[in-house]
């Protein structure tokens, strides 16, 4: 700002076009106090220090294939093809992170038994990423509307197995947002879903893995119909950003961090947060339970007591299809002074089936006690191609 706006000469021009966190590896965790890595500074970009690897999905017994950067395996490849279940993503973690404990994915084993899996050997050198992976697929799917979701992770030696980045695609986009195509059943199409970006350490000794699935709940919602896509492997390769060694990464020099006096506060009740996955059994039902609680507390210097409650649960059933999915949000807000007090509270719930979806809202607000307003909605989406 002071370089551009300003005119003042801060040396800013002289800095790496392009500074990065590139992270290093860790083991699977819902919670980190510190992700450990180092800044890297890149003269542009993209940087000519970057360039895009293939790795070709190959046969590998058991683990029905690898990710490998020597040559294509001139024997032809079985199609391989799978539905995953809708449990799927219940230990994804969120979206986007509050840093609200503990919303980070969790080990990854727990949702590859539902996904084709697609690991390399042992890696022989350290590897570094920096940019955004894309897995190159041949498939076809038994439904004109699926989704494929791609997941990346970091194998450990001990075999547990951190998600450094993933990747969704509505398959009737697969080319483009703005007009949406139903799939032909049966026929083969060549689509690359792109992950979110990275920047990634891989240790010597450490494993790559690629995991296909046809859900990801709740991250995403899933398709009107259970589907099953059939990949070929022959035609399908996983393309990495490696950044190269160098001897000496250009200069990253940041001042120290600045922060304001924190307000004084006295928690009141105490918070909670939490993520809790039931499984139902009995009734075959699954669901994702958030808790992001942060009690009551008085902002001392306002003499105001504030109470910030919000609560998820995210719910399906194998057994009954794609139509049991639902989404439930429930949320509280509080303020109260000198016998003064007020809240507001919602209840939204999201279901879907074949055709449409389903929105339910409530909102009422009180006063000392006493509601005050209150109005409830109820809305059809058609689901157009989702």
């Amino acid at each position: 700002w002071d370089h551009w706006l300003k005119h003042r000469d801060t040396g800013i021009l002289r800095e790496p076009m392009l500074r990065v966190w590139l992270q290093d590896s860790v083991p699977p965790s819902t919670f980190y106090a510190e992700r450990p890595g180092r800044w890297v500074g890149e003269p542009q970009w993209p940087s000519p220090n970057v360039t895009e690897q293939r790795y070709p999905l190959t046969a590998s017994g058991i683990d029905m294939g690898a990710v490998a950067s020597g040559p294509l395996d001139p024997r032809p490849l079985r199609p391989v093809s799978v539905q995953s279940p809708l449990s799927v993503g219940l230990f994804a973690g969120k979206w986007c992170s509050y840093s609200a404990a503990p919303d980070l994915p969790y080990d990854q084993r727990e949702e590859d038994g539902g996904a084709l899996v697609y690991q390399s050997e042992p890696l022989t050198a350290t590897l570094a990423v920096l940019g955004a992976p894309e897995l190159e697929m041949e498939l076809e799917a038994d439904r004109p509307v699926a989704m494929v979701a791609v997941r990346l992770s970091d194998v450990l030696p001990d075999d547990r197995a951190t998600r450094i980045t993933y990747g969704l695609l509505n398959l009737t986009h697969r080319n483009g947002h703005e007009r949406p195509e139903p799939l032909d059943p049966g026929r083969r199409y060549r689509v690359r879903v792109r992950l979110n970006h990275i920047g990634q350490v891989f240790p010597r000794g450490h494993r790559i893995r690629v995991s296909v699935s046809t859900s990801y709940w709740p991250l995403v919602w899933p398709p009107p119909e259970p589907v099953r896509l059939t990949l070929h492997p022959q035609g399908s390769a996983l393309w990495l950003p490696v950044r190269q060694p160098r001897q000496q990464d250009l200069q990253i020099a940041l001042p120290p961090a600045e922060g304001c006096r924190p307000i004084r506060l006295t928690q009141l009740e105490p918070a909670q947060h939490n993520w809790l996955v039931h499984r139902d059994l009995a009734h075959n039902q699954s669901t994702l339970e958030v808790i992001k609680d942060e009690g009551v507390y008085r902002i001392e210097e306002l003499s105001l007591d504030v109470g910030d409650r919000t609560w998820d649960w995210y719910t399906c059933r194998d057994d009954q299809g794609f139509d049991s999915v639902r989404g439930e949000t429930r949320t509280e807000r509080s303020f109260a002074r000198d016998g003064w007090r007020v809240r507001t509270t919602t209840r939204t719930v999201l279901t879907a089936d074949r055709e449409n979806f389903y929105v339910h809202a409530e909102l009422d607000g009180w006063e000392d006690e006493r509601r005050v307003y209150s109005r409830n909605w109820d809305s059809t989406i058609p689901r157009k191609l989702v």
